[in-house]
């Protein structure tokens, strides 16, 4: 406000210590800061009054015209902002079509179908387990490795393709 540093508060305060004295100097402190802050309520309040007046006047109206017509180009993009964010809105609020009556029958029967598929594929699971484990010997128990001394990316191995049993082969 007065743009005063340091180096002229610390003048100010000395001449003030010199001229008023050092007793008197704290009451002429609070004294200076009641006056601050009476001065900061009144210019805020007389901010907000013609803030206010403005506002009644149409003020802010004709300060929107004027930046409008200043920048068209924002004007054009933020109105064809709005109408896209309207017809997206319009369409996520639109509801799917009905399905016709042959549609609908067409699902039914790929449901069902998918269904004996699925049964199917359960039955020949079951009766191939028993048969698979009957055909196999048991593997002995693998030897836990030993943990390698340094950290070194080992090769990976491809594994063998496993030959098929006859169950498998006629399923």
């Amino acid at each position: 406000m007065f743009d005063l540093g340091w180096t002229e508060l610390l003048l100010i305060g000395i001449v003030a210590l010199i001229v008023v004295g050092p007793k008197d100097l704290p009451g002429m402190f609070q004294a200076v800061g009641k006056f601050v802050g009476k001065a900061k309520g009144m210019a805020r309040e007389f901010s907000r009054a013609m803030n206010d007046a403005a506002d009644q006047s149409g003020v802010s109206d004709i300060q929107k015209t004027f930046k409008t017509a200043s920048n068209p180009m924002k004007t054009a993009m933020d109105e064809v902002r709005k109408t896209t964010d309207s017809v997206t809105r319009d369409l996520k609020e639109a509801t799917k079509p009905e399905l016709t009556v042959e549609q609908k029958a067409a699902a039914e029967k790929a449901r069902e179908k998918t269904a004996e598929l699925a049964e199917a594929r359960k039955v020949t699971k079951a009766e191939a387990a028993p048969a698979a484990t009957a055909n196999t010997k048991p593997k002995a128990a693998a030897k836990p490795k030993a943990a390698p001394a340094a950290k070194v990316a080992a090769p990976v191995a491809k594994p063998k393709p496993k030959k098929k049993t006859k169950a498998e082969d006629q399923a």
